[in-house]
């Protein structure tokens, strides 16, 4: 063998281990490097919505409430009284304010609490088909006030806040009905409040909602309606 043949036989082997330890790492790689993992699902729109707030701290600060429309945020949960003679009317129960309400508060104002002489309820009064009514929104012991009107009310046009849901959606939200697929939130906003049954889980749970009168019970199964029944009537 000559010797330029010898040279080119180990150089022929040096390419033949190079490309057989290449072939090794890249197998070695693929079979116990960590697999990618998947894309992370796209954010909720909805977590990117700040509804403004008032903070009201006394009653000056929460007449803030008087200028501008206000939505009801949890319908059939809050109730409100008569409002003759500046003052509201404790024992006769005008009615529930429904699921995003709108309504124009046209002052805010204390009254005496029935039964507590010490305390007094801060009321939102508005008008509603010419009649006058109010509903508390706070209450004041001593000069602390406590009022909750920011977790009661929006001051924006929630069709606004929300303009990234579908047409249909709203439609149907407008028109007080729950459609398969929707979340929660709009459920809430639908039919107002629910009640979880049970404890439910992130990916499971079931909500009674008493829907003013017309009860159903609503199964989401990650976060979208999936189940729309009648429910209970508890009376």
């Amino acid at each position: 063998m000559t010797p330029e043949t010898k040279q080119k036989l180990q150089l022929l082997f040096v390419v033949a281990l190079l490309v057989a330890g290449t072939r090794t790492a890249i197998i070695f790689y693929e079979r116990w490097a960590p697999e990618k993992p998947s894309p992370a699902p796209p954010l909720n729109p909805d977590y990117y919505v700040v509804p403004k707030k008032l903070y009201p701290y006394d009653l000056k600060s929460a007449r803030q409430l008087t200028e501008q429309p206000v939505w009801v945020k949890e319908g059939y949960r809050y109730t409100y009284y008569p409002y003759r003679g500046a003052h509201a009317d404790f024992s006769h129960e005008a009615g529930l304010l429904l699921p995003l309400q709108k309504l124009e508060v046209k002052d805010v104002v204390t009254e005496a609490t029935p039964g507590s002489p010490k305390e007094q309820q801060i009321m939102a009064v508005f008008e509603q088909a010419g009649q006058s009514y109010a509903f508390p929104i706070g209450s004041v012991k001593q000069g602390n006030y406590r009022i909750y009107s920011d977790e009661m009310l929006y001051i924006q046009d929630p069709h606004q806040l929300y303009k990234h849901w579908p047409q249909e959606i709203w439609q149907a939200i407008d028109q007080h009905q729950v459609k398969p697929g929707m979340s929660e939130l709009q459920v809430d906003f639908a039919i107002g409040a629910g009640a979880l049954e049970g404890t439910g889980t992130t990916e499971v749970r079931t909500l009674n909602y008493s829907n003013g009168g017309k009860p159903l019970r609503v199964t989401f199964r990650e976060g979208k309606a999936a189940e729309i029944q009648p429910g209970a009537d508890h009376g």
